[in-house]
């Protein structure tokens, strides 16, 4: 039996605050939370919606040393923006805090405290990169080298961009410390670890046995962690910035922002109510919901709870409907690459128009699977949806009511079987909706609630009052009351979805606050009551408009492009002597193979003319294995070995970049014989 609630604690993931939020936030997140929350506030149920700005980690660090300003000023300028946007689009917070907030650093030092004395977490002593010049350890964003897969020379210490593979620092060849520029060495630093292995059997029982109600992208992702085995994370790294670690000898270390930021949903709390805020976090009566995007399903399924479990006080999320990813004209949003459609640009280019946008991310959420933002579905969905179904019926209902009626509610007369069949068409809206709003399918609660304008819509199409009006005015009055009363019912239908136009509709029919409960009655509209005049709800998009979004598209793809044909910057100079010390010869390939569990590398058996030898590498993206036995390559012969999935890579062989990212072996323009020397 489905448990009962007194109150629901709904959280949106915390955006981080090194850049402004775009659609695939929206879509992703902060729309579904806020439907969700306006529909329980609808029903009269006790809720409150908590965000706020992820404000620690090291990316905000990186960004604020390139401007040449403090981290704190960054999150103050991304903070203000983002928090700006959201209450443009009509995301109805209770609270929107941020996590550089005092109560926010004593909340989360509090909560590590209190592990720590439990004896919650591993201690342990490892070996970091440490910049001898700048007088620090380095993050791993803060290490730069050579990706030992597919030898990208600007990969990062977690990750190379180029070829997407996750990274150590201490895999990359020749790293170098992004802040200074000169070699790190390797030093001892102690950091405290949550041991996520010792809590896998109560995270096997509490998500795969009960909540298996989750969506099936979630549940599925949360199995494929736990069937992996859980390790140990660290919740602590050497950095200035962030909460500071409250255990002596800790200094020059900060909460790792994963541990950090889920508190942040804590210290809000704490923050909109200092008196009370233990009943939404600590009282089992209580339920708690995140919305999130899928990169952070293994933060709020298995990391936080398992924080709040070892805490001992503190309730369990009830469920987590995360979301995919929504991409922009076939291509994933990128924040980097400007692919992406930001929200305080949209407000600029469509004023008034938040609702149009609200309406098509959330007919094409990513609820289950990735999906796709076009502007021409945009368009499409504004004008032949919005403008031709819901806001064509609701303006020909107020506009006959003001031509036949002096813009009152007319008199309902004595139904036909046709009235009769067509209110038995809506009678069950609220049913639906609520079944799927509880279950947070979006998508198919807003093609219920269009299908109820729809409804109506044909509901006068069909009926013809504007002829009727030359001999039957008491039918004509029927027939308005009933489509008046559909008019009220969409506006609380639809209040969840399009706040702005639903409370615009509300104002026409002139019925103030609306409560869930009247959705499916036809007497919500009292018979008398004085409409205001009718404005259209809205407009079409011209072609104009949706093609200088197309068009600045293009532009960004266009400039990426060039941006990326332009040849890297040349390195700095070396002498004579270093140059010689490199041993380049030619060789054949005498045989090559994929490399198991491995996307990106090739093993190759090369004639080096001097017995032969093994190679790998990461050009398996590149070239079929088949389409390179009996090339003559270039390859560093004296490299030191080095193992790459198991497999001793003695060298590595030359490639060359093209203008589209396609690596080219370097191979000699006739045949030499192997071994020969390249000078």
């Amino acid at each position: 039996m489905e448990k009962k609630f007194k109150r629901t604690l709904v959280t949106t993931a915390l955006p981080y605050a090194n850049g402004p939020v775009h659609i695939g936030h929206l879509a992703g997140v902060y729309v579904p939370a806020d439907i969700y929350t306006r529909y329980l506030r609808l029903k009269g149920e006790e809720v409150i919606l908590i965000g706020g700005s992820d404000e620690h980690g090291v990316p905000i660090t990186l960004k604020a040393k390139a401007e040449g300003i403090s981290p704190q000023d960054v999150v103050d300028r991304y903070h203000a923006i983002i928090k700006k946007s959201f209450e443009e689009f009509g995301i109805s917070f209770d609270i929107y805090s941020r996590t550089s907030s005092e109560i926010h650093a004593k909340t989360a030092s509090e909560f590590f405290r209190k592990l720590y004395d439990k004896g919650v977490f591993i201690e342990k002593t490892s070996e970091q990169y440490y910049d001898e010049e700048a007088k620090q350890f380095l993050a791993d964003r803060y290490i730069t080298g050579t990706c030992p897969h597919c030898k990208n020379e600007r990969a990062y210490g977690d990750q190379c961009e180029a070829c997407g593979t996750s990274l150590n620092a201490t895999d990359l060849i020749n790293p170098k410390s992004a802040i200074s520029g000169s070699v790190p060495v390797l030093r001892e630093t102690k950091h405290w670890y949550l041991p996520l292995d010792k809590y896998e059997d109560f995270l096997r029982k509490w998500i795969l046995e009960d909540h298996k109600e989750w969506k099936p992208n979630v549940y599925g992702q949360c199995k494929s962690w736990l069937d992996m085995g859980l390790q140990p994370r660290a919740v602590s790294r050497d950095l200035d910035w962030g909460v500071p670690v409250p255990v002596e000898g800790a200094e020059g270390k900060v909460l790792y922002v994963w541990f950090d930021a889920p508190i942040g949903y804590i210290s809000n709390t704490k923050e909109l109510l200092p008196d009370s805020w233990e009943r939404w976090w600590k009282d089992p009566e209580t339920k708690l919901v995140h919305f999130i995007g899928k990169d952070n399903i293994v933060f709020h399924c298995i990391v936080f709870p398992t924080m709040l479990k070892a805490e001992g006080s503190f309730i369990l999320p009830e469920n987590v409907p995360a979301n995919e990813f929504l991409n922009l004209e076939g291509d994933k949003i990128s924040t980097s690459r400007n692919w992406a459609v930001w929200l305080h640009e949209y407000l600029v280019d469509f004023p008034g128009k938040q609702d149009v946008l609200r309406y098509v991310l959330t007919a094409n959420a990513p609820e289950t699977k990735d999906n796709d933002f076009t502007w021409r579905d945009f368009q499409a969905r504004n004008n032949n949806e919005l403008v031709a179904v819901l806001g064509n019926f609701v303006n020909r209902a107020m506009v006959l009511t003001h031509k036949y009626f002096e813009g009152k509610v007319p008199a309902c007369g004595e139904l036909s079987e046709y009235d009769r069949n067509t209110l038995a068409e809506f009678a069950g809206v609220k049913s639906e909706l609520e079944n799927y709003l509880e279950n947070y399918r979006f998508r198919d609660a807003l093609k219920e609630a269009m299908n109820l304008a729809r409804i109506g819509n044909k509901y006068l199409a069909d009926t013809e009052p504007w002829k009727l009006a030359k001999t039957d005015m008491s039918r004509v009055a029927t027939i308005l009351n009933l489509a008046l009363q559909i008019s009220a019912n969409l506006a609380i239908a639809f209040e969840p979805f399009l706040p702005f136009s639903a409370k615009k509709l509300r104002d026409m029919l002139n019925m103030g606050s609306v409560e869930w409960n009247l959705l499916g009655r036809i007497d919500i509209l009292p018979e008398g009551q004085l409409l205001k005049q009718p404005v259209l709800l809205f407009e079409k998009i011209e072609d104009a408009q949706v093609e200088a979004q197309v068009q600045k598209l293009l532009d960004t793809k266009k400039a990426n492009e060039l941006k990326n044909h332009q040849a890297s910057p040349v390195r700095e100079n070396i002498d004579f002597e270093d140059f010689l010390k490199l041993d380049i010869r030619v060789g054949k390939v005498l045989e090559c193979q994929k490399v198991p569990k491995a996307d990106k590398l090739l093993q190759f058996k090369i004639d080096d003319g001097l017995g032969g030898r093994t190679i790998v590498s990461g050009i398996a993206k590149h070239y079929n294995p088949e389409d390179l036995v009996g090339k003559q390559v270039c390859f560093v012969a004296n490299l030191a070995p080095r193992k790459l999935k198991g497999i001793e890579s003695q060298g590595m062989i030359l490639s060359a970049e093209d203008a589209d990212g396609k690596l080219v072996v370097i191979e000699p323009e006739q045949n030499v014989k192997p071994g020969s020397e390249v000078k």
